[in-house]
């Protein structure tokens, strides 16, 4: 899974992706200070792996990873070449999904690129260079569509949605706002549209809002609504104090989050908000060899599912023995679940719940 982290420039973007990775990308107080994206691996946090972890003593201990891009920040007109432009814009249509950091604090020691604080101006900014670009696509998607229509009627479903999807766009609503049955979405999918990708505004706020409602700060409350509109999701976070919270281990974590009044840092809720915007679950393998944890979409069958692993895995598939986690951890022992016939064997058409722990049959 791959995530861009995108905003306006000095908002926060990059201090977000150093706290979340410690990769160390600069966050200099002025623009177009990140002109190559910066890319930072992170473990996905999983409890349920460590458990197992403690069970086996395994040699491996593999987590699921998430991908952050921190993106160049985008100015009105990038999609037409201002700031740095175009090439930026293909940054954010490589990713899953999009983290958009938006400025909702003030500090007068921070300087805003169009010098004053205006979350609601800051994300139009961002979403109309997007929508720009994607126009651009749609159109010439619809040239296409129109001549091969002289030769083929059965196009006329795709270029009636092409065409609304072009009017939402002229009236600065992103693609994700619509609503589309199955077969759209096939083409929506196909269309690789930029304001189509889903996406987490990451409401970057002052330290002493940390843990409030949020009532008091109006720039945030209009977000809010505009996220629920545009069937996104938002999160309130503390770039500077995630920043402080990354450079903490164990105990003293622990003992910071909770003087904050907050149970989780905001990478853990990014992570948890993100396998939910894009439908995903995890699945573990554990043995003496190797604890791991697989991200799969939600839905997933079975034999897809042990693809992942191998594609031999898929093209042998015999059966799947599934024991849920609880189930395991519970009974402290595969032997003991197995005695009391906890663990399952199923066939083809299962389909993957969260928190298996599998063992697939295959032979090739």
């Amino acid at each position: 899974m791959k995530l861009g982290i995108v905003g306006l420039p000095n908002v926060g973007k990059s201090t977000l992706f150093n706290a979340i990775t410690n990769a160390g990308a600069e966050s200099a107080n002025y623009p177009f200070c990140t002109i190559d994206p910066n890319v930072g691996v992170v473990a996905v946090p999983d409890a349920r792996l460590d458990k197992l972890a403690e069970m086996y003593n395994p040699e491996k201990y593999t987590p699921a990873v998430i991908e952050f891009v921190d993106i160049a920040g985008l100015v009105k007109g990038a999609s037409k070449g201002e700031g740095l432009g175009n090439k930026f814009l293909s940054h954010i249509r490589e990713c899953d999904a999009i983290i958009h950091v938006v400025r909702c604090f003030e500090d007068s020691n921070i300087i805003h690129v169009d010098g004053s604080i205006d979350p609601m101006r800051d994300l139009e900014t961002i979403n109309m260079e997007l929508i720009f670009s994607d126009i651009e696509m749609i159109e010439r998607r619809i040239d296409r569509v129109k001549k091969a229509m002289k030769g083929d009627k059965s196009l006329a479903a795709e270029l009636e949605l092409l065409e609304r999807v072009l009017a939402a766009l002229g009236d600065g609503k992103c693609a994700r706002s619509l609503d589309y049955n199955e077969d759209e979405l096939v083409i929506m999918n196909d269309c690789h549209l930029l304001s189509m990708k889903p996406v987490i505004y990451a409401a970057n706020i002052a330290e002493d809002e940390i843990g409030s409602d949020m009532s008091g700060n109006a720039g945030f409350q209009k977000l809010a609504e505009y996220a629920e509109s545009e069937k996104a999701q938002i999160m309130p976070i503390c770039a500077g104090i995630e920043a402080e919270i990354a450079q903490l281990e164990g105990d003293e974590r622990a003992e910071f989050l909770a003087d904050l009044g907050i149970a989780e840092s905001g990478l853990d809720r990014l992570i948890k908000a993100s396998y939910t915007l894009l439908g995903l679950i995890s699945y573990l393998t554990a043995g003496p060899k190797e604890v791991r944890a697989w991200t799969i979409t939600k839905g997933t069958k079975a034999p897809q599912a042990a693809g992942k692993i191998h594609s031999d895995f898929e093209r042998g598939f015999i059966r799947a023995e599934i024991i849920a986690y609880d189930d395991l951890m519970a009974c402290g022992t595969m032997a003991a679940a197995k005695e009391k016939g906890l663990v399952r064997s199923e066939g083809k058409e299962y389909v993957i719940a969260d928190g298996d722990v599998v063992l697939f049959r295959f032979n090739v």
